[in-house]
């Protein structure tokens, strides 16, 4: 471990209300503070800019794995963040809206400040279309928020499809259509809000039911992953729907897709992402604020946030040892 310590600022969404067994910013924040960096949070409101510098009204943080007791905040101060802080990690969850937009691109401006992941490549990597820099990794993908080439698609595709919103977070707005579903039209209105939205259809990929496999990646480099199985009645995996996690490992079919994407994950800055991969094929790449790694833990008797600060220690001073 250095001994050398920083500031880090957390932007992220209350912290007040993080489920502290399994919110992956909150088991960040716990390590950074264990290994005596100074910890911060902050809300995307509290960032502005002030005479051309980044400022953020920030509050010192002190954790503790307590449920209802979990944090103790400081009065807030406003200061300049390239001043006060060494690393900024932006953790807020989408949807990737104006608002979020307009808080990356304050963040892009921070001079001496590093930012996870680099605001830049988070403006340019649409959660759902920043796969498609890799289609013959993915299932077959049309985006459009055309109606009828939706039907068409789904002929294409053998009467089914999987349908999802291109801004949206945590499963919600997924649908698996039937051509045969009395409610497809009303579906297909709603997800393409009328005509008036983009929308992703991909094929159906029966493997599902075996379950999405979420793997965290660190700078291109592979930490871990866990299987989210889906309840029987429920077409999404995510946790927070019913998904159940197994233990998984990472297969060659995985790190063939992470080989062919690390050097683009690392060209564009998305220092920490998650991938989703479902029957070999690559869904989803995360990068606004992946999770899963208090779900990892809990598996397989690791404690991988470590492994993510020996990667930002190393980042920010070289080889991370003093």
């Amino acid at each position: 471990m250095t001994t050398r310590k920083a500031a880090i600022a957390f932007v992220m969404d209350p912290i007040e209300k993080v489920d502290i067994g399994a919110d992956t910013s909150f088991a960040l924040m716990l390590e950074a503070q264990r290994r005596g960096h100074r910890v911060y949070y902050a809300a995307p409101e509290d960032l502005g800019i002030d005479a051309g510098r980044v400022t953020v009204r920030v509050q010192r943080a002190k954790l503790r794995r307590e449920a209802g007791r979990h944090v103790e905040l400081e009065p807030a101060r406003l200061v300049p963040v390239d001043d006060e802080f060494d690393l900024v990690f932006q953790r807020k969850d989408p949807p990737v809206d104006a608002d979020y937009v307009t808080v990356t691109q304050i963040l892009s401006l921070c001079r001496r400040a590093r930012v996870l992941n680099r605001p830049e490549g988070i403006l340019g990597a649409n959660e759902k279309l920043y796969a498609l820099h890799f289609p013959e990794l993915m299932p077959t993908t049309c985006v459009t928020r055309d109606r009828p080439k939706l039907i068409e698609f789904m002929k294409e595709m053998g009467g089914e499809m999987i349908v999802k919103p291109l801004h949206g977070k945590g499963g919600e707005g997924i649908f698996h259509v039937r051509q045969d579903d009395r409610n497809l039209f009303s579906i297909l209105e709603q997800s393409t809000g009328f005509g008036t939205r983009w929308t992703m259809a991909q094929r159906y990929v029966p493997a599902v039911r075996k379950g999405d496999k979420r793997i965290l990646l660190v700078e291109g480099k592979p930490l871990g992953a866990v299987l989210r199985v889906p309840a029987e009645d429920e077409t999404r995996s995510n946790l927070h729907v019913g998904g159940r996690p197994v233990k998984a490992v990472i297969d060659e079919h995985d790190r063939r897709i992470i080989e062919r994407i690390a050097p683009r994950l690392r060209q564009d800055g998305l220092f920490f992402v998650g991938i989703d991969v479902i029957g070999g094929l690559l869904t989803e790449v995360n990068v606004t604020s992946p999770t899963g790694i208090q779900e990892m833990n809990a598996l397989d008797g690791v404690h991988y946030e470590e492994v993510v600060f020996d990667h930002v220690e190393a980042l920010l001073w070289g080889s991370g040892r003093g």
